[in-house]
């Protein structure tokens, strides 16, 4: 079994490929089914957000064709996809899950919204009945890796974001945003954000449109805005200074046309439209009439490598907290694989105690309870103490990843080193009919217990 991500992200990929291939909330779980349903994939989750699409999947080998479900299922050709397409496993994998989860893959470091959108996705793909041990184990993993990063660094000690990005692109563009009228097109998370920062810089009146009136209505009461109804939209746009757009539609909803008529309605006064949404919702050749300036979400990474500069000690503080985070769950996974090798070599024990007790059983004559209980005793003390070099041979070999020696020990032990299920140990049999006491250790028990941790 083996774990793989696959994706395009902002760093591989230009946003007019990006948003060909990006997800809507309401398709993902649907797509996050269809990718389950793919042959020798056993527990998967999507991640789509504006900046990255990526298959999380556990896999029965590492060959496993995650491509060829984005090629056939967006009806792309490989020629067109595959140069953008990264590709991780097992170890990699892990890291680079826990680098995304901990924003330290994100356009801009330090933002808070990623580690809310793989959650999501995880929530979907667990609603979906998709994933199951392997994979809820690697995502709370991840999660308690962001958290610690958040909490230990000082990566996210102010407020970054795509949105406030946005912003400081909106305060160059127009030296200050004080008494400007800003349209917010779509009442998501990322409007929200955008328009706490406008306020904070001294922005005028704002306008809130979403298809959805009710989610609009909270919106504009937040920031004391205004709601324009959605089929009013062209009508009250040409009133804004700066259009921050971020909805879900699967096409531009501003095109040339529009920006025409807005230039004609404000005299050629300029507007600023922020394109945040990918697929994006601003035709970019609107941007190539006069007076109009369009960004979408690829632009602002000019201005994000420069809060990637004020935060380089800090993101390298981070990447060395979530490589121990890494290495961590790694030493926890080799321990839970070794376990059944354990559990095979303290059955194989105990089948040779029982075997002995039974053979001189004849020999002990009735015994009382006192004696079963010392005979118990004494040789269930033996078994623990000859059992307790291989099984501490076998744990150290697996924390240090030593398959090698590994694999020696369970040769020397006649047991398996790949062992994925091991039945249940018998009940111990007394050696009469008296029922003894129960022993003061169970190796079987306690060691399980042991390994588990």
């Amino acid at each position: 079994m083996s774990l793989s991500i696959i994706g395009i992200n902002y760093k591989t990929a230009p946003i007019a490929l990006r948003e060909r291939i990006a997800i809507s909330r309401d398709d993902l779980p649907d797509t996050t089914r269809a990718l389950a349903a793919m042959e020798g994939v056993t527990e998967c989750m999507i991640v789509s957000t504006c900046n990255r699409v990526e298959l999380l999947a556990a896999v029965e080998s590492p060959e496993t064709d995650l491509t060829g479900f984005l090629h056939q299922h967006f009806g792309l050709d490989r020629a067109l996809l595959e140069p953008h397409i990264y590709k991780q496993i097992d170890r990699d994998a892990v890291r680079h899950l826990f680098r995304v989860a901990a924003s330290l893959d994100s356009m801009v470091v330090g933002e808070p919204q990623i580690l809310g959108q793989v959650k999501e996705a995880f929530a979907v793909a667990r609603a979906a009945g998709t994933v199951s041990g392997q994979l809820e184990h690697l995502l709370q993993s991840a999660f308690a890796a962001a958290k610690k990063v958040r909490t230990e660094t000082e990566i996210g000690s102010s407020s970054v974001s795509i949105a406030s990005v946005a912003v400081d692109l909106a305060k160059k563009i127009f030296g200050s945003l004080q008494g400007r009228t800003v349209f917010l097109v779509g009442a998501g998370k990322m409007s929200e954000l955008a328009a706490r920062h406008l306020v904070q810089q001294g922005a005028g009146a704002i306008l809130v449109s979403n298809r959805t009136q009710e989610r609009a209505r909270r919106m504009a009461d937040q920031f004391k805005g205004r709601v324009i109804p959605y089929e009013q939209l062209y009508d009250a746009a040409s009133d804004a200074d700066i259009v921050i757009s971020s909805t879900g539609a699967p096409h531009p909803i501003f095109r040339r046309e529009h920006g025409q008529a807005f230039m004609q309605r404000r005299r050629n006064k300029p507007m600023f439209f922020i394109d945040i949404a990918v697929p994006r919702d601003v035709d970019p050749e609107m941007g190539k009439l006069e007076g109009i300036f369009v960004y979408d979400i690829d632009d602002l990474q000019a201005v994000a490598a420069a809060h990637l500069e004020e935060r380089s000690r800090e993101a390298s503080d981070a990447e060395t907290l979530i490589a121990g985070e890494v290495e961590r769950f790694h030493q926890k996974q080799r321990a839970v694989n070794v376990a059944p090798a354990i559990v095979a070599l303290q059955r194989q024990a105990e089948e040779i105690r029982q075997a002995e007790l039974r053979r001189i059983q004849s020999r002990l004559g009735s015994l009382t309870t006192d004696q079963l209980a010392a005979v118990e005793a004494l040789t269930r003390g033996l078994v623990n103490k000859f059992l307790h070099p291989p099984m501490q041979a076998l744990k150290q070999a697996a924390r240090e990843g030593d398959q090698l020696r590994l694999e020696t020990v369970c040769d020397e032990w006649s047991i398996s080193a790949a062992t994925d299920r091991v039945a249940e140990p018998q009940a111990v049999q007394p050696v009469n009919n008296s029922e003894p006491e129960k022993a003061e250790s169970d190796p079987v028990t306690a060691a399980s217990v042991e390994t588990r941790r």
